[in-house]
């Protein structure tokens, strides 16, 4: 029998994320909310952060909406309404500023994929700190996907499905943003390490 985190303080900020993404989308906000290069550049900073939540068509909202899912089954008992919230929040902000400084081609911008590679990041860090084996060979899947994507560029079938070119760079600025969010729990994990030897 799956062992799921079902109470309402684990359930609750996913849902809340996929929810205030569909709201968005659902009142077609694109336009005031997007990563758009030039109307940052005239001092709409807002997009840094708010691009995250808009998304280019109801598919890509759906498949991000799989992937807060997928990380809600495999660490959402990790994180508190606050935690996830602030993790969500810093990554989102880190993500755009990422593709704004680092992805200098990137014009228009959408979607929660690049906070959720940094999330799933996170979890798989705080897998290996729990003591779980399974966190390795998750970190290890991540960094392979991000490699390959590097080398192969961006899927042209996601790619045909979303309407819009898969951002393999913001991908890999999440998981980074991912590992440093987790520095945290390694020097936490070290301390205790070191307590008990």
């Amino acid at each position: 029998m799956l062992n799921l985190p079902l109470q309402p303080r684990y359930v609750l900020p996913p849902l809340c994320l996929i929810v205030l993404s569909t709201l968005l989308a659902w009142l077609g906000m694109n336009n005031e909310l997007e990563f758009n290069r030039p109307l940052i550049e005239q001092g709409q900073l807002w997009r840094l952060f708010t691009s995250q939540f808009v998304h280019a068509n109801w598919v890509h909202l759906g498949l991000n909406c799989a992937g807060i899912a997928l990380i809600w089954l495999l660490h959402g008992e990790y994180t508190t309404p606050k935690q996830y919230s602030f993790n969500i929040a810093l990554l989102a902000l880190w993500c755009g500023l990422g593709v704004y400084w680092f992805c200098p081609t990137i014009i228009i911008y959408t979607g929660l994929s690049a906070p959720l590679h940094g999330v799933i990041v996170w979890g798989a860090i705080k897998d290996v700190t729990v003591g779980l084996k399974s966190g390795y060979i998750l970190f290890i899947g991540v960094w392979i996907k991000l490699i390959l994507e590097q080398v192969n560029g961006p899927s042209a079938e996601i790619g045909q499905l979303i309407q819009s070119t898969v951002a393999v760079d913001a991908h890999l600025i999440g998981a980074i943003g991912g590992v440093l969010l987790a520095v945290p729990l390694v020097v936490k994990h070290i301390k205790n390490d070191n307590k008990h030897s």
